[in-house]
């Protein structure tokens, strides 16, 4: 596939925004991807890149019960006991089987967060950082107001008046 762009060197990066419900995939080459402000990081140190892999390994404790290492994934056979010992899960529908056990996992991997929020490039324009922000007070207001509490949801949506009168 070509860029997007320039239409002559092959596109390496690709790009998907959602906006408003609509999907917009863009289809860049290094140097088009470049200029229009994406950064991109062709490598990662190894060192970076292990310890950002072993920071996630789970220990005895994320697993409170210890019946749990023996749920079984139906679709690929994996263990919580053999994700523990390799790190690594074994198919896509063990995020479902072993839900209750691998969200304080994800949750602690990620600063709290089990939901993919996706990366705002560093050189965005200012008007989509504020998009995004936007949406991004505009779900939690949606989830405040689902989980009930009120008081969280009053403080969003001041938030999100003020941001707006912006």
């Amino acid at each position: 596939m070509h860029c997007q762009i320039c239409k002559k060197k092959d596109a390496t990066i690709h790009l998907t925004e959602i906006t408003d419900g609509r999907r917009i995939d863009m289809h860049l080459c290094e140097s088009c991807a470049q200029e229009q402000g994406i950064a991109v990081k062709s490598q990662i140190p190894i060192n970076e890149l292990l310890s950002s892999l072993l920071a996630v390994q789970p220990t005895d404790e994320d697993f409170a019960d210890p019946s749990e290492k023996q749920t079984v994934c139906p679709n690929c056979g994996i263990t919580l006991e053999q994700f523990q010992k390799q790190g690594v899960l074994g198919c896509p529908y063990d995020y479902e089987v072993f839900a209750g056990q691998l969200e304080p996992l994800i949750a602690k991997a990620h600063d709290g967060r089990t939901v993919h929020a996706g990366k705002v490039p560093a050189r965005a324009p200012e008007d989509t950082k504020r998009q995004i922000r936007r949406l991004e007070l505009k779900q939690k207001l949606e989830e405040a107001v689902r989980t009930e509490d009120y008081e969280r949801a009053a403080a969003l949506r001041d938030e999100l008046n003020r941001f707006d009168d912006r």
